[in-house]
């Protein structure tokens, strides 16, 4: 069974749109969620968990449709952000006690095992948080209801290196079993390249590409060559730039002739990332 299935979402606003945005992500694996900002990541979000009305498409979320089967379905669904906006001058155990009863799984063991392996005090004021820690509740909130899948919108903004890497790990013990699966949204690209499966990647609405990690990152090569070898591959490369050794640019690995003299290298998902936020920039 698919844990999520995303079916030709659109959504139009005065300046920007979703156009036919589909994914699927299997159960017990982790998607890395990659775009700029304003590419349209938090709008599919927001579609996924039918926060907002979609123009056309469906959401299926563990088989069924989250427009038909929303109240059943968010006990399933753990969604953690990176701020707490709300209620900022309770105490965490008050805003606890208050989100735990819409769950009819919720775990307190399995809370409390998360507030200590975060070193969080549930007698602390929301407002006395720091950004990682608020980031780091919200997760203990998302992982305590028994959720089979998990949509984290840049769960890793505001921590650490090292809380970072621990964060991940959890991440990992979580899918490990094949029953929960994790949609992850982040700017921390080097994050995915420790945890992802899978990659997708929306560019202006639309989905560039959504495929196994390794795959997606092998599709591509970045090139380095000398500013008389870039009218050889000019009008292929998704974009370049230039500099005092001649040029960089990313091109689609089927569009490269590796018997080229020019150098080739497999690029960083942030390097894609880049790359393709210049292409529709003036080449410099």
């Amino acid at each position: 069974m698919l844990a999520l299935d995303i079916r030709n979402l659109n959504k139009a606003y005065p300046n920007f749109q979703l156009q036919n945005v589909s994914f699927q992500l299997e159960k017990g694996y982790i998607m890395g969620f990659i775009g700029a900002n304003g590419a349209g990541k938090t709008t599919t979000i927001k579609s996924i968990l039918n926060m907002l009305h979609i123009d056309s498409g469906e959401v299926l979320i563990l088989g069924k449709n989250i427009a038909e089967h929303e109240i059943e379905l968010k006990q399933e669904i753990g969604y953690a952000f990176g701020d707490i906006d709300f209620y900022t001058r309770s105490k965490i155990k008050t805003l606890t006690d208050v989100i735990k009863k819409f769950y009819k799984n919720w775990n307190d063991e399995t809370y409390y095992n998360y507030l200590r392996r975060f070193k969080l005090d549930e007698n602390k004021k929301i407002a006395e948080l720091s950004t990682g820690m608020k980031v780091k509740y919200n997760l203990a909130l998302a992982l305590s209801h028994g959720a089979k899948l998990l949509v984290l919108d840049e769960p890793t903004s505001g921590l650490d290196p090292v809380a970072r890497d621990n964060l991940l790990e959890i991440f990992q013990e979580l899918v490990v079993d094949g029953e929960v699966s994790i949609l992850f949204s982040t700017h921390i690209t080097s994050d995915l390249e420790k945890c992802a499966d899978y990659i997708t990647f929306i560019v202006n609405g639309q989905i560039v590409k959504s495929s196994e990690k390794e795959e997606f990152i092998e599709s591509y090569r970045l090139l380095n060559g000398k500013e008389s070898q870039l009218e050889q591959v000019k009008d292929q490369l998704i974009s370049y730039k230039k500099n005092s050794f001649g040029f960089t640019g990313l091109i689609h690995s089927k569009d490269f002739d590796p018997s080229s003299e020019i150098n080739a290298a497999i690029p960083s998902l942030e390097e894609i990332m880049i790359y393709f936020s210049k292409k529709e920039d003036s080449y410099v």
